[in-house]
Formats: C-alpha cells, structure tokens, sequence
C-alpha cells in the first residue's frame, strides 16, 4: 500500500486513498461544532477493484491522528469504523456517548449531507 496517499479535503467533508491520481477509497465525514468538537465518519467506500489492500483501514487510522494532531475526537456513525475502533482501542479512544447522540441527531437534522 505504499502507493497510496492519503489526503483530507475538509471543504467536501471526505478523507481520501488516492493511488496513480485515481481515488480508489473514502471516509465521508463531517465536524461536529456543538458539545465540543468532533469528526463524524459516516460512511466508508472502498473502489470494488481495490478492496481487500487494507484502503479503508489506513482511512480510519488516518481520520483518528487527524483528530488528533486538532486536539478533538472521533464520533464514529460509520459500521466500519466503529467496528475499526473496536479492534484498535489504543488508537481509537471511546467517544462520549453525549457526543456520539448529538452527532446522530446533526445528521438527522441534514439529511441532504450524506
């Protein structure tokens, strides 16, 4: 997977895999303003062509140092990245369940987002 970048576009919500300047996987996510601040995954695609090289993984690492290096955390809604978290709880600390309900209901109130 050494040929593949990582790169966030904040404006677009998504947190890209790029390989030979094609995008081949992506986390769609949003930044939670209230009750502190947090970045919501909601879902996660990998390109059927690209599946099973460990793309997403390194997707939902990357989006938990990005929450990181801001000083915030990960509010997980996407099943991929729960269960990402679940396997890797020293890289993925548990968010507030506070945190996680307000995130549920922003995405509620936006339907048209995702």
């Amino acid at each position: 997977m050494s040929d593949i970048e990582i790169r966030d576009d904040r404006t677009a919500g998504r947190l890209e895999a790029v390989a030979e300047g094609e995008v081949v996987g992506h986390i769609a996510y949003f930044v939670l303003a209230a009750r502190g601040r947090a970045l919501v995954p909601v879902h996660t695609i990998v390109e059927p062509a690209h599946e099973g090289k460990g793309i997403a993984g390194s997707l939902a690492r990357e989006l938990y140092l990005m929450a990181a290096r801001e000083g915030i955390v990960v509010a997980p809604l996407c099943p991929y990245v729960v269960k990402w978290a679940e396997r890797h709880p020293d890289e993925a600390p548990a968010a507030d369940p506070q945190l996680i309900r307000a995130a549920k209901e922003w995405l509620v109130a936006n339907p048209d987002r995702f």
